[in-house]
Formats: C-alpha cells, structure tokens, sequence
C-alpha cells in the first residue's frame, strides 16, 4: 500500500526524509519540500510518484537512474546539489572554529575507476551496477559519471565477463582506465580452466586492453598499466586503490603541496601508490608509510625509476595497529595523511603529540575528519583551512583536503 508524504530535507545519504508518526521515513530520489507517494517498509519507503515536485528538481543525465544504485543525486538541481554537498563537511565539522572554502566541482564523465557487477543468467550476462539498496544487478548502456572509454567498453567487458565467469554467484569487475588501456581486475568469478584462460588471454589482446587479473592474479598483461604522479609514472597493481578522478587528485596534491612547499622532509602516511608521495618528492625528501605491499612496491619502483626527484624512502606498516609515534614523526617537518573512511585516530592522536609544523589531512568522511581534526586541534594545531572536493559526482561521498599548522619547539 502506497501513502502520501511531504519531504521535509535531505538525509546523509542523499534521501528525503519525511516526518511520520513512527519516526522519519526515508525515501530515495525525493527533495525537500515535495509531496510523493510511496510504499512503505518500516524507515524506508520506495519512491512512485511525484505529485508536486520541487522547483529544484531536474531531469537525470542518465536512462538508468533510480534504477541503478551508483547514483543518488542526479534530480538535484547542480548548484543545489553542489551546496548540499558542502554542507555537509560544514555539518560535520560544526563546533571546529575554521572557514570552509567552496566546492571544487566534479565533472562528469570523468570518472576513470568503476567497479562493476557481473552475473550469468539463463538469458545471458548481466554487467552493470546493483539496484539501489539491493543484490539485483542492472544491465547498463551508459555511465555519465565515467571516462568515454569506460563506456565504449562495456560492450567488450560483457563479453570478457562472460568468459571469465566460472560461478553461478555475482561477481565483481574494478575497471581503470590507466596511460596503457583499460585495466581489470575481477574479483570471486571462479577458477578459470586453462582453456577458458586461453580464450580470456586471446580476447584481451584483441580488444586492446592493458591487463586481465583475477582475485589479484594476472591473467595476461599485454602492457604494463601506467598511471602518472605528477611527472612519476607508477605501475599500478591489480585493484589498486585510486583517486575516483584524476582531476581531483591533481586539486588535492596541488593543495597538499602548496602546504608542505617549505617541508625539506615529509612523512606521507597511507601513502597507497604514491598520489602524493611522488608529487611532493619533486621538492621534498619523502617517507611513505603503507600497509599495503603490492602498493608499497609499485611506488617504490616509480620512483626509482623516475628522475628529477629527491631521494624516497618507504615503509611497510599497519598503521590501525601500529601508528608512526609521535617520536618517530618529530624526524619530519611536513605530513600528510590519507586513510580509508574509518579515519585514523590513533595515528592522529601521535601526529597531535608530535612537533611536526605542517600537516595536510586528506578525507572521504568528513565525519572522521572532524573526529580526527578535533584530536590535532587540541594537540595545539590550528586549522587554518578546509576544502571539500566532490570527485564522487551525484553521490552523497565528499572528499576534504584540511589543512593546519603548529608552531616547532625549540628543542
């Protein structure tokens, strides 16, 4: 049974959340101050009409929206979406005295790493992205958030996922575009027979691509798949974590490096393939710390292979279970740190005891950014300022460069 609502605002997650006697109800792909009707379970409801829309509301870029789960946003008028999105870090960081700057946009199609969903059914292959909230897989013909050549090759990675799949179950396909072609690397489609790897390995080599992997296992790599830091060029490995856009990461290391453009020796923590590292290693001596080491050694040989760079050193350590010390920091007159969602406290509370002058904290979640920041603030940093950067386009993700200062003791 469907009931009329009224949407009262935005939830975290891109939802409308309307006031109901039980509690709010959140229903995707509304906005605040719209009448809909939808069929309710429990909190959420599905969205199926709108009786009166707001004058916000536009028409989605893509045939797939609401369909498809990748996009949560893409009715919201842009500049109201792009105010939204801001809001949000100034949501989260209510309470640390610091102006937010504006958003740095994100364009669309521009998008160069999609993870994609796969499954054999009895009509044939589906590739595309999971229905919003749930396992069921939508079959895609366009992208507006990714890269042209994503896209253009969707026809080919259907048919690759085809040949690979050994499972009856989902699996999932991370496609990059790097300097040498498409990069992808499949993850829980089954053990491939040597025939099958033939076939796949053949059919590689046809379309153009860079590299087949499966479950971290390179299949066949017909060119070594490149991506430039800066003036490094690094070979990535399989599924190698990277900046969603490459715009964005060029903003942040801009940013980053106009910070620490007076830090002779640089500690870059979660420092992954080198985004950072290697760009600041044009000024900078450089010690990047990751746990990761299939990303650990792809920078190391970028940068030993790159030349007009100072000298960088790296390190291999779980920083969740062993942070840097603060003892160990105080080697280093500039930082940045870049962790997954779940922030790094830890390591924040020894950067907090540290003498280190500059510090760039780097964030998807502006919510362990706060948590984080809050930690340096009273560990004697001043923040002296924060951009949010949408690389997550019509997604309720925003990424944060924040960036802060403490005065060196003398020792």
């Amino acid at each position: 049974m469907s009931a009329r609502f009224t949407i009262r605002k935005l939830g975290s997650q891109g939802d409308g959340i309307a006031e109901t006697e039980s509690g709010d109800l959140f229903i995707p792909f509304t906005l605040p101050g719209e009448t809909v009707t939808a069929a309710r379970e429990r909190d959420r409801a599905t969205l199926m009409a709108v009786l009166e829309a707001s004058p916000l509301r536009v028409d989605p870029a893509c045939r797939h929206f609401t369909e498809c789960g990748g996009c949560a946003l893409q009715h919201f008028e842009t500049e109201a979406y792009r105010g939204w999105k801001r809001e949000k870090v100034v949501h989260a960081l209510k309470g640390i005295d610091c102006e937010i700057g504006e958003l740095v946009a994100c364009a669309p199609r521009s998008r160069r790493r999609v993870v994609l969903a796969a499954r054999r059914t009895e009509t044939g292959m589906l590739l595309g992205f999971n229905r919003h909230l749930s396992p069921e897989i939508i079959s895609i013909s366009e992208c507006p958030i990714s890269l042209p050549e994503i896209v253009a090759a969707l026809g080919p990675l259907k048919a690759l996922a085809g040949l690979i799949c050994a499972t009856t179950k989902s699996f999932r396909m991370a496609v990059t575009v790097t300097a040498s072609g498409l990069d992808v690397a499949a993850h829980d489609s089954g053990k491939l027979g040597e025939h099958q790897r033939r076939i796949a390995s053949n059919f590689v080599i046809a379309q153009g691509f860079a590299r087949l992997s499966i479950d971290d296992e390179i299949v066949i790599e017909p060119r070594k798949p490149v991506v430039m830091f800066g003036s490094v060029a690094v070979t990535v490995p399989p599924g190698a974590f990277l900046q969603a856009t490459e715009a964005a990461e060029q903003t942040m290391a801009e940013i980053v490096g106009g910070h620490l453009k007076r830090a002779k020796k640089v500690a870059d923590l979660f420092a992954g393939c080198g985004s950072f590292a290697l760009r600041l290693a044009a000024k900078s001596e450089v010690h990047a710390v990751e746990g990761d080491a299939a990303a650990l050694s792809a920078l190391d040989r970028g940068s030993r292979f790159a030349t007009g760079i100072k000298r960088v050193t790296g390190e291999r350590r779980d920083l969740f279970r062993r942070p840097l010390t603060f003892k160990e920091l105080n080697a280093f007159d500039g930082l940045v740190f870049d962790p997954p969602r779940a922030g790094a406290e830890d390591q924040s509370k020894q950067i907090a005891r540290s003498d280190v002058p500059f510090v760039a904290a780097v964030s998807c979640n502006p919510v362990t950014l706060a948590r984080d920041l809050r930690i340096l603030i009273d560990g004697g940093y001043s923040l002296k300022s924060v951009t949010p950067i949408d690389q997550f386009l019509w997604s309720p993700h925003v990424e944060a460069v924040a960036l802060l200062e403490k005065p060196k003791r003398r020792r």
